[in-house]
């Protein structure tokens, strides 16, 4: 039985922090993100995973269900270290008496990974949105 290469151990690794996010599964970060991870999102900033996961959930805290969609994988490997660049099409639904409300995010993800002794993590992620519509006021720290 073969081995999956770096690129698709990477890819997983990336597509793991979308369906973490998507199903609230905060714990499922440990398996995308260094502990020293630093993240840059423009309007925050995050400098461990820990700090990062408590960012992320103050975010979707507050809003219904979310889709993360990823492609167009560029993945450059050098030995135990590797780039990466993703576009990401984010869709956010409102809750509550906002249910009707939607915010969507078309951008990319920026990533720096190191192979651990648990496998591929992210250490560095930069989100760049490249159009946003909708109300993103439904982001936003709620109960999840």
């Amino acid at each position: 039985m073969s081995q999956p290469s770096d690129w698709t151990q990477i890819v997983d690794v990336l597509n793991g922090y979308a369906s973490a996010l998507d199903a609230r599964s905060w714990d499922g970060l440990d398996e995308v993100f260094a502990d020293d991870v630093f993240m840059d999102f423009g309007v925050w900033q995050a400098s461990s995973r820990d700090e990062a996961v408590e960012k992320i959930r103050s975010f979707l805290g507050g809003c219904g269900p979310s889709q993360h969609l990823l492609g167009n994988y560029e993945i450059h490997i050098d030995g135990d270290r590797a780039t990466a660049r993703v576009y990401v099409r984010a869709f956010h639904i409102g809750r509550g008496d906002r249910k009707h409300l939607t915010y969507e995010m078309g951008g990319e993800y920026q990533d720096e990974l190191v192979r651990t002794s648990d496998g591929w993590r992210i250490t560095r992620r930069l989100g760049l949105p490249h159009w946003v519509q909708g109300d993103a006021s439904i982001l936003g720290p709620g109960k999840d």
